[in-house]
């Protein structure tokens, strides 16, 4: 009786002491009585296992409570993380190099989109029929849409929460982060490709997933550009941490191994900069990465993008492809596009998405898709 009272006095001081942010997230503590003996340690709990009123989950019969299929294959994505807790959180490396299960690398469809996504009926039918622990998918849409589909759609139940989005500013980056952030939780997921409501896949899930698992590199756009749209933008004030032949410009459409987007998401001191100093006009998105990959990461990176865009028109935003212009040989051609380095040596395929498709194009697309595309 007296070892009973002693650890429901130890357990109700415990959870007293719990600040209400660190229960409303994934991170807990956990500790248990084991002969007599009182063992606390740092355990990664799924918000389930926090009681309504924000106390701690108290395990007296061992460690059965703690499941590794929290950390495989997100079924829920929903939490209470602030993006402090979750970049934190998903900052996390585990230094065993062997998995305690069978791991299959997937590939990480990140979806940043105001709203809806047009072109839902090709992506679905980009993914039927493949392996499901090949693949995983994201979506960061605009706080109070939500995305509603059929609960056998793949993108059922896809989206994590979500912040609100202003173009031209840091908090593209902020979301980007995020994706990544979010994604990371999964231990499963290799590489991570980012894409908007208006991306299509040019090629079908197998070359698509091929073609990424297997490269050495990852596929960031990262230039130096001379002219007032980039170097024009770098701020002085950046100095000594960055310096303007240290500035990178590329598309913000980006592919990256599991090891950038791990250190993307735990940088804070550049971070820092570009929220301070890069104010609109300077596009945030376009620089930030690339910037910090060529200063700390550029072995790792194949400095080119693959989703293909348009922006012979020289206008503030890319062209955007109607019904009119989507034809079998113009997708044909962005397939066909000349040959780009891939590890060692050379490939024929250098882009895997393309856009701004303009919902018009949705028709046409799911017409020739299995011929043109294979999907």
């Amino acid at each position: 009786m007296a070892r009973s009272r002693e650890k429901e006095d130890l357990e109700s001081r415990f959870n007293s002491q719990v600040p209400r942010s660190l229960a409303d997230s994934s991170l807990s503590l956990y500790f248990t009585f084991q002969n007599d003996q009182f063992n606390f340690k740092n355990i990664y709990f799924d918000s389930e296992q926090i009681s309504p009123d924000g106390k701690m989950v108290v395990n007296r019969e061992g460690d059965g409570s703690l499941s590794l299929g929290s950390l495989i294959g997100q079924r829920n994505l929903s939490h209470r993380m602030t993006d402090e807790e979750l970049f934190w959180r998903a900052s996390l490396v585990p230094q065993k190099e062997e998995f305690p299960f069978k791991r299959v690398p997937r590939v990480a469809f990140l979806f940043l989109t105001r709203g809806p996504l047009p072109m839902l009926q090709l992506w679905e039918r980009f993914f039927s029929g493949q392996d499901v622990e090949k693949y995983s998918i994201y979506v960061h849409a605009l706080p109070g849409y939500e995305l509603k589909v059929s609960n056998l759609s793949v993108f059922y139940s896809r989206q994590i929460p979500s912040q609100h989005v202003e173009w031209g500013s840091v908090s593209l980056v902020d979301a980007e982060k995020r994706l990544l952030a979010n994604a990371l939780l999964d231990f499963s997921n290799e590489r991570f490709v980012l894409l908007s409501e208006s991306c299509i896949p040019i090629y079908n899930f197998p070359t698509v997933y091929k073609y990424l698992v297997e490269s050495a590199h990852s596929f960031v756009e990262s230039y130096d550009d001379p002219t007032r749209y980039g170097r024009g933008r770098y701020s002085r004030w950046m100095k000594p941490d960055i310096t303007l032949s240290e500035w990178r410009k590329g598309s913000q459409w980006f592919e990256m191994h599991r090891t950038l987007a791990i250190k993307i998401v735990a940088d804070t001191k550049y971070y820092m900069l570009f929220r301070k100093y890069c104010k609109p006009s300077c596009y945030p998105d376009e620089h930030y990465i690339p910037t910090y990959l060529r200063k700390f990461h550029g072995a790792l990176n194949s400095n080119r993008t693959v989703t293909y865009v348009d922006w012979s028109e020289m206008a503030p935003h890319p062209a955007s492809f109607t019904a009119a212009n989507v034809t079998e040989r113009f997708i044909q051609s962005l397939r066909n596009n000349g040959t780009c380095s891939y590890n060692s040596g050379k490939t024929p395929i250098c882009y895997l998405f393309a856009r701004k498709f303009d919902p018009s194009a949705l028709e046409p697309l799911l017409n020739f898709s299995s011929q043109v595309m294979g999907f």
